[in-house]
C-alpha cells in the first residue's frame, strides 16, 4: 500500500514538471525574439505604442569613491517589467489543467537568455566599467506569468563617472548619478518608467557603510534625451552624499591648528635667542608646507579654489607672517643696540668723575625715542624697546586674525570573528610613541636658559609623532568616525604639544623675574649712596638672606612634596619642577583608562 502511494506521488509531480517543460517549448515555439512586443496603448493600431518598461533597482553596496578619477563603484540588483503577449501562456489552462503562477528560465554559462526572449537594450550612460556576477552561477532571473508580464532581474557591479564639484571640499556634498536608456529605441519603441512602489530599495545598513561619506538620500527623476537620431527615454537615480568631516579634522585641522599655535611660541622667546626662533619658524613652515602636499595629492588639479586651499593658505600665512615678525623684531632690536652705543658714547664724554664712583650707564638703560603711531600704545607703551613692543604686539594681533579667519528572499548569513593581531602595533606604534612622549619630558630636567636645545628637542618630537601618525593612517580608509589609534596618537601629540607650551610659559616667566631683579639692583643702588661692596651693605643682605631662609624651612617643612616644589622663589623653576610630576602622572593615567576601554 505504501509503495503503491509513493509511486502515485512521482508520476504526479513528474507530470508536474513535465507540464511547466511543455508550457516553455509550446510558448516559445515560433517565437522571434529580435521582434519588439506590441505595446498596450489601443491609438496605436499598427504596433500598439512604446512597450512600457518598468524599473525598480535594489542598491546592495556603494564602495571606492574616487575623487582623483571622480567615480564610484555600485553594486545594485536591477529589474526590468513588461508586457510581451506573445509569451502569454494562460490560454494553456482548461478545466483539467492548472498553469503556474509563473515560469522561471534560469540562465547558464552555455544558455543566453538574450537569445530566447525579447528584452530591452538597457544600457547605463555615465557606465566606465561593468560586470555580471557569474558565482556559483550567473545571478540572473527571468520570470514569465501567464497573462505575459515579465520580470528580468540581474546583479551588476558598475564603475560609474561623478562629476565633483570640490569648492567646498571636505566640507562637501556631492550628487552621484545612475543613468539608464535604452540603446537603439526611441521613445516610440520604449518607453522607460520608475515602478510605482519603492522604485529604489537599499540594503540594510547601506548608508552606514560608506567609509569617507553619508548616503543622506536617493531621488529618482527623468532625463529623456533628444539626438539627432531621436528621442530616447532616460531614468536617472541620484544619489546624495555628504563627506564626513571627523577624518579631515583628526588628520587636516588639529595638526595643522597645532602647527600655527607652536609657531606662535616664538613670541614668548626671548628676541635674543636668535637659533631657537628662526628654527621654530622654519621648521613650522615646512612642515605645514608638506601636510599640505599630502592632503593635495589626493585630489585632482582641479582650475577653482577649494575650502581646503583657503585654510592651509591662510595657515601657511601666519606661519610665514611669525617668521618675519622675528626678522623684523631682530631688526629692531639691533637698531636700538646702535642707538644705544651712540648715546652711549655720546653722554660718556660729559661726564664727571670727580666723586670717585663709576657711572651707572648701561645701553639698556638709553632708550630711543618712539612714535606715536601704535594702535596699542595704553598697552605697549611700558615697554621701551621696539623690538619688545613688536613682539607684545604679535602676541595678540596672531591669535585674533586667526580666530576671525577661521520580494522576500530567503538568506543565510555566516558571520566571521577576527581578532587583530596587537603584537605588531605594540611594536611598530605604541611603544615608538611612548618613548616620544618620554623623551619630551627630558626638557623640564633641563636648564630654562637653554633655548635652543629646549626648542629643537619639543619641535623635533612634535614632527615625529606627525610623521608616525600619518605612517599609520597612510594604511587605513578614510573612515568617518574616531578609531582607537586616533585617541592614542591624539593624546600623544597634546603632551608633546603641552611639553612644548610649558617651555614657552618657562621662558615668558624666567625673563620676568630676570627683569625684576636687574629693576631691584638698580632701585638698591639709587637707595644707598654706599658702594655695593661696602660691609654694612653686605652684613645688611646676609641677615636678610638668613631671616628668609628661616621662615622658608619653618613654613615647607611638614609637607615635603611642597617643600620641593615651591621651596625654589622663582616661577619658571616651579613650573619645571611641577611638570616633572604632573606629566608623568598624568600620562600613566591615560594608559590605565585606555587599556582598559580599548586593548582588555
Amino acid at each position: 500500500m505504501i509503495c503503491w502511494i509513493f509511486t502515485i506521488l512521482i508520476l504526479v509531480m513528474a507530470k508536474k514538471k513535465l507540464k511547466e517543460q511543455e508550457i516553455i517549448q509550446r510558448t516559445l515555439k515560433d517565437y522571434d525574439w529580435r521582434v519588439r512586443p506590441r505595446g498596450s496603448n489601443l491609438s496605436w493600431p499598427d504596433t500598439g505604442g512604446p512597450v512600457l518598461v518598468s524599473v525598480n533597482i535594489y542598491l546592495r553596496s556603494i564602495s571606492k569613491i574616487d575623487d582623483v578619477n571622480m567615480e564610484y563603484s555600485a553594486q545594485f540588483t536591477f529589474r526590468e517589467e513588461w508586457n510581451d503577449a506573445r509569451l502569454a501562456y494562460e490560454r494553456l489552462a482548461d478545466e483539467n489543467t492548472q498553469v503556474p503562477p509563473f515560469v522561471v528560465l534560469a540562465a547558464s554559462e552555455q544558455a543566453d537568455l538574450t537569445q530566447q526572449i525579447w528584452m530591452p537594450d538597457t544600457f547605463f550612460q555615465n557606465e566606465k566599467e561593468a560586470r555580471r556576477h557569474l558565482i556559483d552561477k550567473p545571478n540572473v532571473l527571468i520570470r514569465i506569468h501567464p497573462d505575459g508580464q515579465i520580470l528580468y532581474s540581474v546583479r551588476l557591479s558598475l564603475v560609474l563617472s561623478c562629476p565633483m564639484s570640490l569648492e567646498y571640499y571636505p566640507l562637501d556634498r556631492q550628487t552621484c548619478l545612475i543613468d539608464l536608456a535604452s540603446y537603439a529605441y526611441t521613445t516610440d519603441d520604449i518607453k522607460y518608467e520608475w515602478k510605482l512602489k519603492n522604485p529604489i530599495q537599499q540594503k540594510e545598513g547601506l548608508r552606514q557603510s560608506l567609509p569617507s561619506f553619508e548616503l543622506q538620500d536617493v531621488l529618482t527623476d527623468y532625463c529623456t534625451s533628444k539626438t539627432n537620431t531621436g528621442e530616447y527615454s532616460c531614468l536617472r537615480t541620484k544619489m546624495i552624499l555628504r563627506r564626513e568631516f571627523s577624518y579631515y579634522l583628526l588628520q587636516l585641522y588639529i595638526p595643522s591648528f597645532m602647527l600655527v599655535i607652536v609657531s606662535w611660541v616664538s613670541f614668548w622667546l626671548d628676541k635674543d635667542s636668535v637659533p631657537a626662533r628662526v628654527t621654530l619658524g622654519v621648521t613650522t613652515l615646512l612642515t605645514m608646507t608638506t601636510q599640505s602636499s599630502g592632503i593635495n595629492a589626493k585630489l585632482p588639479p582641479v582650475s577653482y579654489t577649494k575650502a581646503i586651499d583657503v585654510w592651509i593658505g591662510v595657515c601657511l600665512a601666519f606661519i610665514f607672517g611669525a617668521l618675519l615678525e622675528f626678522a623684523l623684531v631682530n631688526y629692531a632690536a639691533r637698531k636700538d643696540v646702535n642707538a644705544g652705543h651712540r648715546m652711549l658714547s655720546k653722554y660718556a664724554n660729559h661726564m664727571d668723575y670727580s666723586s670717585g664712583y663709576q657711572p651707572l650707564v648701561s645701553t639698556t638703560a638709553i632708550m630711543t625715542p618712539t612714535r606715536s603711531w601704535w594702535c596699542l600704545r595704553p598697552f605697549v607703551r611700558r615697554y621701551k624697546e621696539r623690538s619688545k613692543r613688536i613682539d607684545v604686539v604679535s602676541r595678540l594681533v596672531f591669535p585674533i586674525g586667526y580666530a576671525c579667519f577661521n520580494g522576500e528572499y530567503s538568506c543565510a548569513r555566516v558571520m566571521l570573528l577576527l581578532r587583530r593581531e596587537y603584537s605588531y602595533y605594540l611594536i611598530q606604534l605604541y611603544i615608538p610613541c611612548i618613548m616620544l612622549v618620554v623623551v619630551s619630558w627630558v626638557s623640564f630636567w633641563l636648564d630654562k636658559d637653554a633655548v635652543p636645545a629646549r626648542v629643537s628637542l619639543g619641535v623635533t618630537t612634535l614632527l615625529t609623532m606627525t610623521t608616525q601618525a600619518s605612517g599609520i593612517n597612510a594604511k587605513l580608509p578614510p573612515v568617518s568616525y574616531i578609531k582607537a589609534v586616533d585617541i592614542w596618537i591624539g593624546v600623544c601629540l597634546a603632551f608633546i604639544f603641552g611639553a612644548l607650551l610649558e617651555y614657552a610659559l618657562v621662558n615668558y616667566y624666567g625673563r620676568q623675574e630676570f627683569l625684576k631683579k636687574e629693576k631691584k639692583k638698580k632701585t638698591e643702588f639709587k637707595g644707598c649712596l654706599c658702594p655695593s661692596d661696602h660691609p654694612f651693605n653686605q652684613d645688611l643682605r646676609q641677615s636678610l638672606r638668613l631671616d628668609m631662609n628661616t621662615y622658608r624651612r619653618k613654613r615647607w617643612t611638614k609637607f615635603w612634596l611642597n617643600r620641593y616644589l615651591c621651596g625654589n622663589t622663582e616661577v619658571s623653576k616651579r613650573v619645571d619642577l611641577i611638570s616633572r610630576f604632573a606629566f608623568p602622572t598624568f600620562f600613566a593615567c591615560f594608559l590605565v583608562l585606555y587599556y582598559v576601554n580599548y586593548v582588555n
